[in-house]
């Protein structure tokens, strides 16, 4: 490139730190997703009065760090936000590239913000606002046309770390390139699902949105229906939320939906109004969640009343009185909405005049709030929720996603019950499981080994290993298989189970192209174990990996157990100071506590990711990262010499031991969990004796003999009926 060349080319914006004015619920929860992402963030709020200026700031970051679900994703994301107050330190503000608005809804409040921040901002820094009600026409009106070309509506949904929309709102004046950098810094850097929203009442979301939450009080109220039965009636079974309409207002705040339903009405003069007894609740304090009672609550014996408004007062919960109602749940979403429109009346009637008017509503609106009709149903899709739009437009989400529904027309290269592979394009082939939250068993061994198989056949570029069910990768092993041929006393079986298991994971590592995992979700047990003998991982930020055998009685016997310690003391290593023993103590610990990650940071932090292992934000974009990974791999890639590994013998063991009792006599642990820790001890330290060095294989194989003892005994037993029972661990 000439210099003239360079000179031509516009400079490329980058997010190098982000300013966010406002500490609240929302700003404070942006900030720490931002920060989350690995982006520097400025946080200011108004000046307290005292020697503590910054103390709204500090109170509002601290809040949000305590809330539950967290709102960061690892404990040294809150380092990266620097906290100040707008009176003594807007002008750190000239820092940023992108500062956020998230104060007060008050038009007046944010016009002084914004004369304020135009005497302090760099020319080409971006101003947005968070606002969820006031048009940005009026925002911007009797600033510069500078100002005016570089600012935009960005609306996030609370939390915004687990809403995955974004909605932007442009207005005529905005820079094509400022909205086109917000675009890809939402959907690359924070993750999110972004659509280009109109200035109008509600942008799209909330607009279409509420009108359903609104519509399905006023339908109850007219067709004779509770409570209970609407969020019967309008969650799993419709495809959305199983807090529903009445449970997802509780969430909200029933003063946040009464404040939005009438902001609404007053700005489009349709019909937003609440019955009586709603503002009766309000009135009494009773706002939802954040009150301990709001249309639900909690009575002495900690059951969960309803309000039931004819009586003015709370009640137990009722049931839809419809014979086989609660079977409708299992049914694929088309035939569940089928079924609903044709329930008896009342609810049926309900259903369809739900459904049909929000459409009808959606359908008359969304050339006026919305840039593209898609738009519409994927802000219902990514901040409400729902399985599917009220417009039922099928697409692809994000530029650049993979999406393996069109894939399975055309893309097909083998397919068995419980798997199926892809071709992606360029080289790359995907397996996919499809089993119940993709458990493992003896189908996905098997699909796995005829995919690797084909691949190499094939002369293909590598493989990558994903799944598009939104809630797991893969939530573990085939646990009944396992209950059954132990209850059945065929441990020789199990012994043979256990070594396929052994030969499906490692047969990942020594393949001769790339092989990428690409986990999301929840990611347990034997789910983990394929993850970690992945040559590279690509994982979604919301990753909650772990290695939880001991939950019912067992220890990771598909190499998790080998993997951790040969990979920890591997990370030791190049230190010849190091003592090889903490190396031992970390592996045991993650394995003995079953410490799970609650984001892929955390992940990282356990040792489930490496350093060579990438994160994408966007789940949309995860496949599509990971079979660029497989294609960044390919050209080189050469399969790694199976690892060997010195085991310390008697003093780690003894450690060991005494660690595991310690924790007993604290009250932390079951006398079995203390036979379980023994065994985790055993193979760890390679038992009784000296030091020795010890192949990949001899790991497996002390893993096996060690679940196969566990299996054996009765506790361990008990653990897994109780499991596969109840869903939840037993501690005996």
């Amino acid at each position: 490139m000439t210099t003239s060349d360079a000179t031509a080319t516009a400079p490329h914006r980058r997010l190098r730190r982000l300013g966010v004015v406002g500490a609240g619920t929302m700003g404070a929860g942006i900030a720490a997703l931002a920060a989350s992402a690995g982006i520097p963030v400025h946080l200011l709020d108004i000046a307290a009065d005292g020697d503590d200026r910054d103390a709204i700031t500090r109170g509002g970051l601290e809040r949000t760090a305590k809330s539950k679900p967290a709102a960061f994703m690892s404990a040294a994301a809150m380092g990266r936000i620097a906290i100040g107050n707008t009176s003594d330190h807007l002008d750190r503000l000239a820092e940023c590239d992108w500062v956020i608005e998230a104060i007060i809804e008050r038009l007046d409040a944010k016009r002084d913000l914004y004369a304020r921040l135009e005497d302090v901002l760099r020319p080409d820094a971006v101003v947005s606002t968070n606002t969820s009600s006031i048009r940005m026409q009026l925002l911007v009106e009797g600033r510069s046309e500078g100002f005016r070309r570089r600012f935009l509506g960005t609306h996030f949904f609370n939390p915004p770390r687990y809403l995955h929309l974004l909605e932007l709102i442009p207005t005529p004046e905005t820079d094509p390139d400022v909205l086109a950098f917000i675009r890809q810094v939402g959907e690359r850097i924070l993750g999110k699902g972004v659509v280009l929203a109109n200035d109008e009442p509600g942008f799209i979301g909330n607009r279409v949105g509420v009108f359903g939450m609104v519509h399905a009080i006023h339908l109850m109220e007219e067709l004779g229906l509770s409570v209970d039965d609407v969020d019967a009636l309008t969650g799993e079974l419709l495809g959305r939320p199983r807090s529903a309409t009445f449970r997802t207002a509780d969430l909200t705040g029933l003063d946040v939906l009464a404040a939005v339903a009438a902001e609404l009405a007053s700005a489009t003069g349709e019909d937003f109004s609440l019955p009586d007894w709603v503002h009766g609740l309000i009135a009494d304090g009773k706002l939802g969640e954040k009150t301990k009672a709001g249309f639900f609550t909690r009575g002495p014996g900690g059951d969960i009343l309803v309000f039931d408004p004819k009586q003015g007062d709370y009640r137990e919960r009722g049931r839809v009185d419809v014979p086989g109602f609660g079977q409708l749940r299992g049914l694929p979403l088309d035939e569940r909405i089928a079924a609903a429109r044709a329930l008896p009346a009342p609810y049926g009637p309900f259903v369809t005049r739900l459904m049909d008017d929000t459409a009808a509503y959606a359908e008359r609106l969304a050339p006026m709030i919305a840039h593209e009709p898609v738009d519409v149903d994927r802000a219902l899709r990514w901040g409400f929720g729902w399985e599917r739009g009220p417009l039922g437009i099928d697409d692809p989400g994000v530029s650049g996603a993979v999406v393996l529904a069109p894939l399975r027309a055309d893309n097909v290269i083998e397919q068995s019950s419980d798997t199926t592979l892809f071709n992606l394009g360029d080289g790359v082939a995907l397996l996919e499981f499809h089993t119940k939250m993709n458990a493992i068993g003896d189908g996905i061994l098997r699909g796995m080994a005829a995919a690797l198989a084909r691949v190499e056949r094939d002369g293909m570029a590598g493989l990558v290993i994903a799944n598009e069910d939104a809630r797991a990768f893969s939530a573990g092993a085939n646990l009944g298989l396992i209950a059954m041929l132990a209850q059945e006393g065929d441990l020789d079986e199990v012994d043979l189970v256990v070594r396929r298991f052994q030969r499906g994971t490692t047969s990942l590592r020594y393949a001769p192209f790339p092989v990428v995992a690409a986990p999301a979700g929840l990611t347990l047990g034997g789910g983990a174990e394929v993850v970690l003998h992945a040559d590279a991982v690509q994982a979604h930020a919301e990753l909650y990996m772990g290695l939880v055998e001991v939950g019912v009685g067992l220890i990771p016997a598909g190499g998790g157990t080998k993997e951790l310690i040969v990979r920890f003391m591997s990370d030791l290593a190049p230190y010849v100071e190091a003592d090889p023993f903490e190396a031992v103590r970390r592996a045991f610990m993650v394995i003995a506590m079953a410490q799970t990650s609650t984001s892929a940071d955390e992940a990282r932090v356990l040792g489930f990711l490496r350093d060579r292992d990438r994160v994408s934000m966007n789940r949309d974009l995860l496949i599509a990262d990971a079979k660029a990974r497989v294609l960044d791999l390919a050209p080189d890639y050469v399969a790694p010499a199976p690892p060997t590994v010195t085991l310390l013998g008697d003093q780690a063991l003894g450690n060991l031991r005494y660690a595991a009792f310690d924790m007993k006599e604290a009250g932390r642990i079951s006398d079995h969990d203390v036979r379980i820790a023994n065994e985790l001890a055993l193979i760890m330290t390679g038992g009784e004796g000296p030091p020795r060095m010890v192949t990949e294989n001899e790991l497996l194989d002390l893993e096996r003999v060690s679940f196969l003892r566990l299996l054996g005994t009765r506790a361990t037993r008990e653990r897994i009926a109780h499991t596969l029972k109840t869903g939840k661990p037993l501690r005996n």
